[in-house]
Order: structure tokens, then sequence, then C-alpha cells
């Protein structure tokens, strides 16, 4: 069945930066719009980037000019690099897939576990 794995979260001091993994299996492939979101705790799940099946890619204002989003269709595998961490970076990240883009959450089909990412000030 598909799945999503995220992997490479952990604790960093502001100004670090940290890649995360999302590996991916099934039937999902290089086909598929792929994306992070994440959640801090206390406030509801916010999209973070997105990459579509050409490799436009799509970030939120917050995150634009220090996360780059990125994908190895060869490895089935996506990836978040996260640069110059703020402490309002923390909260629980989660990759998910989907045939076509959406801006709904509610519309993204395939869900990882989550990784944690902490950004200490």
């Amino acid at each position: 069945q598909a799945q999503l794995v995220e992997s490479g979260g952990g604790s960093v001091q502001a100004g670090g930066s940290l890649r995360l993994s999302c590996a991916a299996s099934g039937n999902i492939h290089s086909r598929y719009c792929m994306g992070w979101f994440r959640q801090a705790p206390g406030k509801p799940r916010e999209d973070v980037a997105r990459i579509d099946t050409s490799g436009t890619t799509t970030y939120a204002d917050s995150v634009e000019g220090r996360f780059t989003i990125s994908r190895d269709n060869a490895k089935n595998t996506l990836y978040l690099l996260m640069n110059d961490l703020k402490p309002e970076d923390t909260a629980m990240y989660y990759c998910a897939a989907r045939e076509v883009c959406s801006r709904y959450l509610l519309d993204w089909n395939y869900w990882g576990r989550g990784t944690q990412v902490t950004v200490s000030s």
C-alpha cells in the first residue's frame, strides 16, 4: 500500500539547518504532487511547501527564501532543506502526496506520520 515515511527531524539552535526526507512507496511515484506541512502545538496544520510533477515549487511566505523543497524521482524521495531556522518553525512536519496539487489541506490523500523539528532560541 501507499506509504510515506519522514525522517531527519531533531533539535537545532536558531539559525541552524536541517534536511527532512520523505521516502515514498506503494503507488506514490513521480507523477504525484508532493508537499510538506507542519503543525505547532495548539495551532492548525499549515502549508509549508509543495512541488508538482514538473518540478515547480511553491512556498509559504513564512519560509520563502529559507526552505527549499526538492524531489529525487529515481529514489522516490522528497526533501525539505531548512536553513536559518527560527523558533517559530518548531512543529511536527508532515509529508503528503496527491495526484494533482491542491491549496486545500483536506484534498491531500496520503500522509506520513510526521517528524518533530524543535528550534531553540
